[in-house]
C-alpha cells in the first residue's frame, strides 16, 4: 500500500523530493546564487540522511580527495550518468537520490571551475575531475578532451528511466559529442588564466601539470618566449603528450586492415611460421595406432609476406589557430606511417606561408617545435610545395587537413581537382580530433562531394583506415 495524504491523493515520494533538492542546488550554483543558501542547508540534510559524506557539497574538494577518504565511492562513479534500467521495471528511488548527489558533485566541479588566476594545482584538480566526468559518462579519461585514450566503456542512448530533473538519473551519453568540445573550451580558459611561464620556471610546479591538448596548444604558441628551465619543462610536457598520443595512434594503425598475403613468395621455414594444425591434418595418414605416434613426412608453414608497393604519402596540414588539434594529431600520425616499410612520407604545414617539414616527419616532437601556430590561411602556397612531390600519381595519396576557409577558394580547389584527375588519391579531411568535431567550409564540402572525394570529418580512426587501405 502506498502512502496517501488526507484527501486520498498519493503523498509526494520523499526520495523524489530529495533528488529534486539536489538538482535544484546544482542549478542554483550554476545560474541562481540567490537561492543557493537555503538549498545548501537542505542538500546537506539530504546527503547526511542517505549516508554520503558532506564533502560532496564542498566546492573546494576534488572528486579525488573525496574518493581517497571514502574509497567505496570510486566504483559508483563508473557509468554513473549512463544508468542501466532496472530489470523488473521498478525504480530504485533511494539509489536515484544517491546518484543525483554524486552526479551533482562531478558536474559542479567540472562546469563551475575556480574563477580568477589559476594555479598549477587547480588545473591538475580540474583535469582529474574532468576524468571522473568522462568515467561517469562511460568514456575513458582523456577521450572527450581530445586526449590520449579512446573507446567508450559504457552504454549509449537514453534509458527508459528518463532524462529530466523530475525523472530518474539523467542519461547524458547522447550529449557526449557536445560535452567533449565544451570540456576542451573550459580547459583552454583555465590554461589561459594560469601564469604558465612562471609555473614552467618552477620545476616543482611544472611537475604537477598534466599534458593535454589545451596545454600543448598554449606551449606551442608561447615556446619562442621561453628559455632556460621554462623551455626545458615545456619541451618535456610536449614530449610526454606526443609519446602518449603516439602510443594510442600506433595501436590503431597496427589494428587496421593490412595488405593481402603474397602467396608467390615462399614462406620462411622458421619455427614461428610453423602451421601446426595444418601439419597434423596433412600427416594424419601416418598415424600409428599401436605406437600411438604420428610420423610427419612434411612440415607446413604459414605465408607471412604481403604484397607491398612503394607508396608516397603527402600530408598537408593547415596550422592556423583553428586547426591545432589536427596539427598535433597529424604530425604524430605522419611519423607513424613514416616508420612503415616502403612508405615515403612528406609533411607540409601552412598558414599564409608553407613549410616543408619532411626532414623531421619521423619525429613529431621536433616537427611540432618547428611549427608556428596561428595566422591566416592560404592553401595555394602549400599547393606550390605539394605538386612537385607527385612524381607517380597512381602510387601517391595526398591528405589535406583543413577547415577549408580559404580566401582563394576556386584557385585552390581547381588544383586539388587536378591532383584527383591525375590518378593520385586525394583525401580532404575536415578534422582529425579525438572528439571528431570540426567545422568545414560548406562550399568546399559540396565541391569535394561532387568531385567524388567527400570530406572526412570524424574520428581519427576513419583517416587511419583510409590510409592503411591505400598504403598496404
Amino acid at each position: 500500500m502506498s502512502e496517501q495524504s488526507i484527501d486520498g491523493a498519493p503523498a509526494p515520494d520523499p526520495y523524489d523530493n530529495r533528488r529534486q533538492v539536489l538538482y535544484w542546488r546544482l542549478l542554483a550554483r550554476l545560474f541562481d546564487p540567490e537561492e543557493q543558501a537555503s538549498l545548501e542547508s537542505a542538500s546537506l540534510a539530504v546527503v547526511e540522511d542517505i549516508g554520503l559524506p558532506s564533502a560532496l557539497l564542498d566546492p573546494g574538494a576534488s572528486v579525488d580527495s573525496v574518493v581517497q577518504r571514502h574509497p567505496e565511492l570510486a566504483e559508483e562513479f563508473d557509468g554513473l550518468m549512463t544508468p542501466e534500467p532496472d530489470e523488473d521495471g521498478e525504480r530504485d528511488r533511494a539509489a536515484e537520490v544517491r546518484r543525483a548527489a554524486l552526479a551533482s558533485k562531478v558536474l559542479l566541479n567540472v562546469f563551475a571551475p575556480h574563477s580568477g588566476t589559476v594555479t598549477a594545482g587547480q588545473l591538475a584538480r580540474w583535469q582529474s575531475d574532468a576524468g571522473w566526468l568522462e568515467r561517469a559518462l562511460g568514456c575513458r579519461p582523456g577521450e572527450l578532451r581530445g586526449g590520449r585514450a579512446g573507446g567508450r566503456t559504457g552504454g549509449t542512448g537514453v534509458g527508459p528511466t528518463g532524462t529530466g530533473l523530475g525523472g530518474a538519473t539523467p542519461d547524458l551519453s547522447r550529449l557526449v559529442p557536445e560535452i567533449g568540445p565544451e570540456l576542451g573550451s573550459i580547459e583552454a580558459g583555465l590554461v589561459k588564466r594560469m601564469h604558465l611561464r612562471e609555473v614552467l620556471a618552477d620545476p616543482q610546479l611544472a611537475s604537477r601539470l598534466t599534458p593535454s591538448m589545451s596545454l600543448i596548444e598554449q606551449l606551442l604558441r608561447d615556446k619562442d618566449n621561453l628559455s632556460g628551465v621554462a623551455l626545458a619543462n615545456a619541451k618535456a610536457l610536449i614530449r610526454r603528450y606526443v609519446d602518449e598520443v603516439a602510443q594510442v595512434l600506433r595501436t590503431q594503425v597496427e589494428k587496421s586492415t593490412v595488405g593481402d598475403i603474397d602467396r608467390s613468395v615462399p614462406p620462411k621455414r622458421v619455427f614461428r611460421n610453423l602451421d601446426i594444425d595444418r601439419t597434423i591434418w596433412k600427416n594424419l595418414t601416418n598415424w600409428d595406432p599401436e605406437e600411438e605416434r604420428l610420423y610427419v613426412d612434411r612440415l607446413y608453414y604459414r605465408h607471412t609476406s604481403r604484397k607491398t608497393t612503394p607508396q608516397r604519402l603527402i600530408v598537408v596540414v593547415d596550422q592556423s589557430g583553428s586547426m591545432v588539434d589536427s596539427m598535433v594529431n597529424c604530425t604524430i600520425l605522419a611519423s607513424i606511417f613514416a616508420g612503415l616499410p616502403k612508405v615515403d612520407v612528406h609533411l607540409i604545414a601552412y598558414d599564409t606561408q608553407a613549410l616543408d617539414l619532411t626532414p623531421w616527419s619521423h619525429d613529431p616532437f621536433e616537427t611540432l617545435l618547428r611549427t608556428k601556430l596561428g595566422g591566416g590561411t592560404d592553401g595555394t602556397v602549400a599547393m606550390t610545395l605539394t605538386q612537385p612531390k607527385i612524381a607517380e600519381p597512381r602510387n601517391t595519396v595526398v591528405v589535406w587537413i583543413s577547415d577549408f576557409y580559404e580566401w582563394r577558394s576556386e584557385e585552390l580547389f581547381e588544383s586539388m581537382a587536378a591532383i584527383h584527375r591525375s590518378g593520385a588519391k586525394f583525401i580532404p579531411v575536415g578534422s582529425v580530433t579525438s572528439a571528431g568535431r570540426g567545422s568545414v567550409n560548406p562550399w568546399f564540402r559540396e565541391k569535394f562531394k561532387d568531385l567524388g572525394t567527400p570530406v572526412i570529418s570524424g574520428h581519427i580512426k576513419k583517416l587511419v583506415h583510409e590510409l592503411k587501405t591505400f598504403l598496404t
